[in-house]
């Protein structure tokens, strides 16, 4: 009852941060360069200027674009509320629409590199801080090292470069022709799901790691193995435990970025999730699509926040929801 009772009080909070965001994401995409107008005219045919004129502003008032930024503001927020998320400037389709085959395009390549980064981190990290300064945690150290400094796309184009044009095994990109077909999906997501869980095994496993150098550190530890408990009831049992609220927050951003996309590797192998959708609606000033998505990943963000604070009081007993 009492968790129950402050994530209602959290989420009734959140809503002023939302209108906020909101505020500051719909004048930010109104700087951007370029008239979504123009690009929606076709370039030839117009008989006379007036012609031309008499279209612009026919399209211009189609889409809410002659009036003030405050009133298209206003209007973009009541349709938000019922459901409306307007209709692409580029596609000439309701937003909702176009949104559904991206967003399950991530989920499917996002949701097996969560679950295999968090727990092959857990494994090394875990192993890597209990033997500090051996082999097995010196090579992991480089490899991390590797992983984080290396640029994602570079890293896409290598395994492209030898799975791809050298040896010929897997497809270097594009959708699947067969969405149906479970082995082709499988071939067309190694190469994108091993870009991405490399950069993220990086960073996770030197985040556990870290935490539990620091929990094996601690007095409690000292004490758990002068009474006599076995190693692994002392690793398990205490230190991991105590260790595990970087760990909470590592997975609690992690879920809240299923949806996010990751637009550098979907751009890359041409995988038509929502991340690669995000950035063609940049490109072609779809303000409606770019404010739907921005808006999605505030929510997942603020989100993620909550997903935290009640994981800290799950794992941890010293931290209490106030």
């Amino acid at each position: 009852m009492a968790i129950l009772k402050y994530v209602l009080r959290r989420l009734l909070n959140l809503i002023p941060v939302l209108i906020i965001i909101s505020m500051l994401l719909f004048g930010l995409s109104k700087l951007m360069p370029g008239d979504p107008v123009l690009m929606m005219m076709p370039q030839k045919g117009f008989k006379t200027a007036k012609a031309k004129q008499e279209m612009y502003e026919t399209i211009q008032k189609k889409y809410g674009f002659d009036k003030s930024i405050p009133e298209q503001y206003v209007n973009w927020v009541v349709r938000t509320v019922k459901g409306d998320l307007g209709e692409s400037t580029k596609y000439r389709r309701p937003v909702t629409q176009l949104l559904g085959e991206p967003l399950v395009n991530t989920l499917i390549l996002n949701i097996g590199v969560t679950i295999l980064s968090f727990l092959i981190s857990l494994r090394i990290g875990i192993k890597s801080a209990v033997g500090r300064g051996s082999f097995y945690d010196k090579f992991w150290q480089v490899v991390s090292l590797v992983g984080i400094s290396l640029p994602t796309f570079f890293f896409a184009l290598i395994l492209i470069y030898f799975f791809s044009f050298q040896l010929g095994w897997l497809p270097p990109g594009q959708m699947p022709r067969n969405i149906h077909d479970i082995g082709e999906w499988t071939l067309h997501l190694i190469l994108p799901t091993l870009t991405l869980l490399f950069g993220s095994l990086a960073s996770t496993s030197r985040y556990v790691r870290n935490s539990m150098l620091d929990a094996l550190g601690q007095d409690y530890i000292r004490t758990a193995r002068a009474k006599g408990l076995s190693e692994r009831k002392v690793i398990y049992s205490h230190a991991f435990r105590n260790a595990l609220i970087p760990v909470v927050t590592i997975v609690a951003w992690s879920i809240t970025g299923l949806l996010g996309g990751a637009a550098i590797t979907e751009t890359v192998f041409s995988y038509n999730g929502i991340g690669r959708f995000l950035i063609a609606s940049v490109v072609a000033r779809d303000y409606n699509v770019v404010m739907a998505l921005n808006m999605m990943y505030a929510v997942l963000s603020v989100l993620g926040n909550l997903l935290m604070d009640i994981g800290y009081s799950l794992v941890d007993p010293r931290v209490r929801l106030e």
